[in-house]
């Protein structure tokens, strides 16, 4: 898995890790730096994945484009095409049915639930442990299942458009959620006996990648990897869309600055997502799902942004309008590529064993960074 490149200063030693390490969950290429096991220097090289997503949407109308984000994040697909919908509705001052609002919340917030389980199913096997890979597993296929049958798809999700959402809930969707509910809570406290309170985890997470929260500030790190270091960046909280706004949920912070801190956000965010879903799923308003909106899009002439908070953190969706039935120009702030800007300033002085821990806790999905 790693294999020597060369030497630098006397008694230094680069390696590569990746693109092809397990660990990475995709293809991350990292150039280090060593002297004996301290790592010394962490260099990210990326592009291996990018496929000009951003160039791509530039010719795709503004009902089309949207789809391209789902194999950006591909843990947040439903989220990504949340933004999407909400940056070209504010272009359009489209109002959107509190119908769909809520359900585009309770698809974001089982998404949510969906990411953080293949995360932390994925951190425990990173560190050796095995088991737990499957026991995320189990409540994770219990929400793709939803998934499959309210839009089709399990992974890469176009369910929520412009207007409000492509069709609307299936008439199972609200029993299968409160199973789903049912089954999460009876299983939760399996998470905290197997990983959580596992001294040997500790161990591995506590003191290991610390990011002061100024330093998260600096590097602009959002989500989970800000939080736990204390940074309130909860978009949801700080510039709420849909119905957010008229939800009781808290924003989970950790003051602990290292992994175990980012780790217990995300274990701690899953029992929010889980209480918001509760608030809303007994009451999904009647209604129409979809706003009456043109068959052809066009968005005004000027500039437009959106930002939506994903399992990873911020995304921003910023839109450049002639007039015309496609953005002239588009960007993406997508959360990744800021949070893996901190891993080098995290790693130095640390052991390469513990670089495992401290790419885990930043739950890198590497299409979302190389774009």
């Amino acid at each position: 898995m790693f294999e020597e490149i060369g030497t630098t200063a006397e008694g230094d030693l680069q390696i590569n890790v990746g693109p092809q390490h397990p660990a990475t969950h995709g293809v991350l290429h990292l150039v280090i730096t060593l002297n004996g096991e301290t790592i010394k220097k962490v260099e990210p090289h990326l592009g291996y994945i990018h496929r000009s997503i951003e160039k791509m949407c530039e010719s795709l109308t503004y009902r089309q484009f949207s789809y391209v984000t789902s194999r950006m994040d591909y843990l947040s697909s439903h989220i990504n095409n949340n933004a999407c919908a909400l940056v070209v509705e504010k272009g359009l001052q489209v109002e959107v049915p509190e119908r769909a609002k809520v359900i585009r919340v309770l698809v974001d917030e089982l998404t949510r639930i969906a990411s953080h389980e293949l995360w932390w199913g994925a951190m425990a096997m990173d560190l050796g442990a095995f088991t737990p890979f499957f026991h995320a597993f189990r409540e994770r296929e219990s929400i793709n299942d939803i998934m499959e049958e309210t839009c089709g798809a399990r992974l890469t999700m176009n369910y929520i458009v412009p207007g409000g959402l492509m069709q609307d809930i299936h008439p199972n969707f609200q029993k299968r959620v409160k199973h789903f509910l049912q089954l999460y809570k009876s299983k939760v406290d399996e998470y905290n006996e197997m990983v959580t309170g596992n001294i040997i985890f500790q161990n591995r997470m506590k003191g290991v990648g610390i990011l002061s929260k100024e330093d998260a500030i600096s590097y602009g790190c959002t989500g989970p990897a800000a939080r736990g270091s204390g940074v309130n960046c909860d978009v949801r909280k700080l510039y709420p869309y849909e119905v957010y706004d008229k939800i009781q949920f808290d924003e989970i912070t950790e003051t602990g600055c290292d992994s175990f801190a980012r780790y217990m956000v995300r274990i701690r965010e899953m029992n929010e997502s889980v209480k918001i879903i509760e608030q809303l799923i007994d009451n999904i308003p009647e209604g129409d799902f979809q706003a009456k909106t043109k068959a052809v899009l066009k968005l005004p002439k000027g500039e437009f942004y959106q930002r939506v908070e994903t399992a990873r953190g911020e995304l921003g969706v910023y839109i450049v309008s002639e007039g015309g039935t496609t953005p002239y120009r588009i960007k993406f702030r997508s959360p990744g590529f800021s949070n893996l800007s901190a891993l080098d300033h995290m790693a130095r002085g640390s052991k390469l064993g513990d670089l495992v821990a401290m790419m885990g806790t930043l739950d890198l999905v590497i299409p979302d960074i190389d774009r």
